[in-house]
Formats: structure tokens, sequence, C-alpha cells
């Protein structure tokens, strides 16, 4: 036996295995950046498809910073906005009174002043301005509709702004393929009826389940991610500053440039990092979401199933560790638990739809190709009604999952690693 340690939380929780069974699986060993500012302003003054940022922006532009909010701080932008910042006002002269950073809540609720204070630095909220999107705002501007029919809404900052500039992370995302990029324009500032009418191409309109066009890294063909970059190349003068973190989750690439090249780019350097081939399926997953706040909540956590079942045989058990500390997360996540009990729960979703109704819906689906365990101090009896197990005991967990004798694949960090079956 052997012990194996995996985070939990912001702390971690250890056990022991058979080691002879275990196969662990890792992301691509990559090297962390060392100077963030050093690789940031070579990245600014030589970007992908475009001129330097110092030229690009002029002295007298209000420009607009968006940065992602405290759901995605795994990806640690209070270590690259001072940078931004400064380069903006000692390298492009922009005086600090026009520049406003916008939190890309999305749909979830603004932060509190530690937050952003948190997400931003002391140094940076003290002389900058920093305000959290309302995707209810009344304010809102429409800047076009997109080909599949969505009605883009978009943040009035960085509508009116003379250059709006995306700060987002790269990684793989259940919905739309990858994150980052012009995730940060829909959903990231966009009306909360923008979103909905982008996130119902998650469903398959026609049948009651997942739309297949959709899932990690699958971009082309994926409606969402073709809605999203449609709606982000309506906003003028945009551009983008791409951050790839390594299987640690320490900063590994800055790219950018034009919105959608520099993006794409990321893109490939998470598959050189993330994508990991593996020989054959398991029969055992066991895996961490990276602790906090990857595990914060459930309508986080979850979306690392998505990410692993590549690699797990088809009824196979899935133990996940994640602690979510905030329960479901949205008010919404557990709503659901009515109309799925009710047997309606595709329909009202459909009527009615939800992002954290359907992280609930694909939460029910994946339970039903998989036994899904989960180590967390989520409520056991909301859990179960969708087919999953919750257990607050690491030792109970395994000695109810039974895998004795099984092949066990031992993922420490779910949200960076996608197995890659070769055959």
């Amino acid at each position: 036996m052997k012990d194996y340690t995996l985070k939990y939380g912001k702390g971690s929780v250890t056990f022991a295995l058979d080691e002879a069974h275990v196969t662990e699986l890792y992301g691509t060993p990559v090297p962390k950046i060392d100077d963030i500012r050093a690789a940031l302003y070579a990245t600014l003054s030589s970007p992908v498809s475009h001129e330097p940022l110092e030229s690009w922006v002029t002295p007298g532009d209000k420009v607009a910073l968006i940065v992602s909010d405290m759901s995605r701080f795994w990806m640690r932008q209070d270590l690259v906005v001072p940078h931004i910042i400064s380069y903006l006002t000692d390298k492009c002269g922009v005086n600090q009174n026009n520049i406003t950073i916008i939190i890309a809540n999305g749909t979830h609720p603004g932060g509190d002043e530690n937050e952003l204070r948190t997400l931003v630095t002391d140094g940076v909220y003290d002389r900058i301005r920093v305000v959290n999107h309302d995707c209810q705002a009344k304010d809102l501007v429409y800047i076009g509709t997109t080909s599949l029919g969505t009605e883009v809404r978009i943040n009035p900052i960085a509508a009116n702004a003379d250059k709006v500039i995306m700060l987002g992370a790269c990684t793989y995302h259940v919905m739309a393929g990858y994150g980052g990029g012009r995730k940060s324009i829909l959903p990231g500032i966009s009306g909360l009826e923008t979103i909905r009418q982008n996130h119902l191409h998650s469903l398959d309109l026609l049948a009651p389940r997942s739309n297949p066009l959709i899932g990690n890294g699958v971009t082309d063909g994926n409606p969402l991610n073709e809605d999203m970059c449609q709606a982000s190349a309506m906003v003028k003068n945009l551009f983008g500053i791409n951050l790839v973190t390594n299987a640690d989750m320490q900063l590994a690439h800055i790219i950018s440039g034009d919105p959608m090249k520099s993006w794409q780019l990321a893109c490939h350097r998470v598959d050189e990092i993330y994508r990991v081939p593996i020989v054959k399926k398991a029969d055992v997953i066991i895996t961490s979401c990276g602790g906090y706040p990857k595990d914060m909540s459930l309508y986080q956590g979850t979306k690392i199933i998505d990410n692993v079942e590549s690699g797990l045989n088809a009824g196979g058990t899935l133990i996940v560790l994640m602690e979510a500390v905030e329960g479901g997360g949205p008010a919404q996540y557990f709503d659901w638990l009515k109309p799925l009990k009710e047997g309606r729960l595709y329909e009202e979703l459909k009527a009615g739809f939800t992002i954290p109704g359907y992280i609930f819906f694909m939460n029910c689906e994946q339970a039903e190709k998989y036994r899904i365990m989960l180590l967390t101090t989520a409520d056991p009896s909301s859990l179960a009604p969708m087919g999953i197990e919750a257990y607050t005991d690491m030792a109970a967990l395994l000695a109810a999952a039974d895998i004795a004798d099984k092949d066990i694949l031992l993922i420490p960090n779910g949200s960076t690693v996608v197995p890659y079956p070769k055959a």
C-alpha cells in the first residue's frame, strides 16, 4: 500500500491504495514563468498578428480592461494586472483616470471590496477604477445579433471605450470547448438574456440530452463557441491577453494580440500541456479538482468530470475530491431538484434555461453513465436524487467503492488533465 495526497478545499486529504493497481496521470511538465513582468511586456510589445500595444493605445484613450471574477482566481490574475496597468500608464502614456477595470462576472454576483482588492491587488484598486459587471443592469448596450440569433448586449463601459483589453485564462471548458478569450465578452460582460440565448445551445433541442456538438476541446461546429466568437468580434478595438497555467496551476504562457488568433494559439498550448495519452481506459478514476477555488462549489467543481471521463470505462467508478464549501454554488443549482424528481427536468430547462440548471442536468447525465462518488461537504440528501453518492470521510468512501484489484487512474488535478486514449 502507498499513501497518496490530493488537494481538497484549502487543505489536502491523504489515503492509501495498492500501488500495483494505480497509474498516476499528470499534465506535460512545463516550467512556470519566473519574471512575469518581463514576459508580459515582451508579448505586449510583440503580439500575435497585431501591432505593439504601446503604438496601438494612445495617451488620450479611454481603456477598459476586462478581468475574470473570483471563480477564475486560480489563474492568478493578481500577478499580471499590476504590470498591465504599469504598461498602459508608463509605456502607453494613458492617464490612470482613463482606465477602468471591469470584473467579468457573467451571471455571477459581483464581489465586495475585499474580493476586488484580491483580484487586482491593493495597489491597483487604490488608484484605478474597478467595477463589477451586472448582467441585469438597465444600461447595457446592444452591439449586434449573431447568425445564431443571439442579441448581444454588453457592459456600457466596454461598449464606449476607445480600447478594450480582455485578460483571461485558457483551459478546457465543458460547454464552450475552451475557456478564456472570447468568453471575457460572452458571457463575461454580457447581459443575462444574451448569456441565456448563447448557453441554450448546450441542450439538444430535439432530444432530452446535452448537445452532442459541444464538449471539452471542441470548437469546430460548436454553436456556443461560434456564437461567442461572433459576439466578441462585434466589440470595437479589442485586444486579447491569454494566460495558460501548467499542470501545477502556475503561470506558464502569456500570449497576447489579435483576439482570435492569440486565443487559438493559447488553446494549442493547453492541448500540449493538459491532453495526456493513456494506453487504455480504467475501471476507476480518483481525482481532485485541485483544491480551492476550483472546488468551491458543485457548480464549479463538477465541470472536471467532463475532463476526466474520457479515461473511464462505461459504468466505471469516478471518485472526486470536491469540498464544495459553497454547496451547489448558485441557489438555482439545487432548485432543479424539484423538476428532476417530477420527471420534467429537460422540459423545464429547455423552457427556462439557466447555466446552473444546465450544469445540474449534465451532472445527472454523467451519473447515469458512471458511479460517481464525492468526498464533499455538500448535502448528501440533495445529491442522492441526482444519482451521486456523497461522503465526508475518505476511508468510508473507499470502503464503499469496492475497488480492490481494479485498475485505477489517479489524477491529482482533474482540472488540468484530459486523458487521451491512444486506441
